[in-house]
């Protein structure tokens, strides 16, 4: 995919084009971000005279508008890979260049959708809980991951690190994405479409695919019904993904094993909802990729991103306003 990005910092002398290096906006201010962008190359500055804005505060797409409508800023740099709230409140727009932290945080994200999986398959949730000895009868329903099926939603950067670290536990790993493109380390690739078929071989299906309104509720009684009933669903992505009233008559009825939720809908899960007090649901409320683990990652993106808008090159991280994401 080719960018437009602006490169209204390059200046025409005679003959000559000097390229001048971008400005930009740190909004709200963040000391980490804004080191990053002078070390990428580019000069801090006002957002009414900025050619980028790095906006740190991913909760809040109206004052992103408010700081929009008057600046002359051609590329907008958002924190998190989840941006669905900035496309709700109609900021992301056409006429701008949009990069987000997607890709990066792929890897720490899928060490967390890996070690929900890992305590489904061996009832560590069950075992946590416990104050005397386990039964012995109990213990064969624990499972090993080599030779299950893992049905990955999403292929994008924490699909693809979930399939590198499920390769040497030598599990079958099955993807699922909007194109059906394949990705590296499964078996088959398929489409939405497909997971009515594919759902019910998974010993475990892992959610992390962008929330769009083509994805919103994926996964609905429909899908739920056509999983088995030692099936474990594990969510990273978002909440949404999920028909939350669906998921929880399913584990009612115990007709899917359990359910591993970083991101529940609503969010975060109110005192006293039914998912809190079921024994095969565990919820470990949104810290698959925490602040720490973040900022350091994306101040990385913010430097190299700078560093290639004064180049005139490809953002990383860039989103496609009619996909939306």
């Amino acid at each position: 995919m080719l960018v437009s990005i602006d490169v209204s910092w390059l200046r025409a002398e005679g003959s000559l084009r000097i390229m001048q290096p971008p400005r930009v906006a740190v909004i709200p201010e963040v000391a980490a971000f804004a080191d990053a962008a002078v070390a990428g190359g580019g000069v801090l500055s006002d957002p009414a005279d900025a050619d980028a804005i790095v906006w740190s505060d991913p909760s809040d797409a109206e004052g992103l508008r408010k700081v929009l409508a008057t600046s002359p800023a051609r590329w907008i740099q958002l924190p998190f890979a989840g941006i669905e709230r900035f496309f709700e409140a109609g900021v992301i727009t056409p006429d701008r260049t949009w990069t987000c932290a997607k890709g990066i945080y792929g890897p720490a994200t899928a060490e967390h959708a890996l070690a929900l999986l890992l305590t489904g398959a061996r009832l560590l949730h069950e075992h946590a809980r416990r104050t005397s000895w386990w039964p012995h009868d109990r213990a064969i329903e624990s499972r090993r991951s080599a030779g299950r099926t893992v049905l990955v939603v999403g292929t994008g950067g924490i699909g693809r690190a979930l399939a590198r670290m499920l390769e040497p536990l030598d599990a079958r790993v099955v993807a699922v994405n909007r194109s059906g493109t394949p990705m590296p380390g499964a078996l088959l690739t398929g489409t939405a479409d497909a997971l009515p078929d594919l759902v019910p071989d998974a010993d475990f299906i892992v959610l992390a695919p962008a929330l769009t309104p083509e994805t919103r509720h994926l996964i609905d009684a429909s899908l739920l019904a056509h999983m088995r009933n030692d099936a474990w669903i594990v969510n990273v992505g978002r909440g949404g993904l999920i028909d939350t009233d669906a998921l929880v008559e399913a584990l009612r009825a115990r007709t899917i094993a359990g359910a591993g939720l970083d991101v529940t809908d609503p969010e975060p899960l109110p005192d006293g909802h039914p998912l809190w007090s079921m024994d095969n649901v565990i919820i470990t409320s949104h810290t698959a990729n925490t602040a720490r683990m973040a900022m350091p990652e994306l101040a990385q993106m913010i430097k190299e991103n700078v560093g290639r808008s004064a180049r005139g090159e490809e953002l990383a991280g860039l989103v496609d306003p009619a996909l939306g994401y």
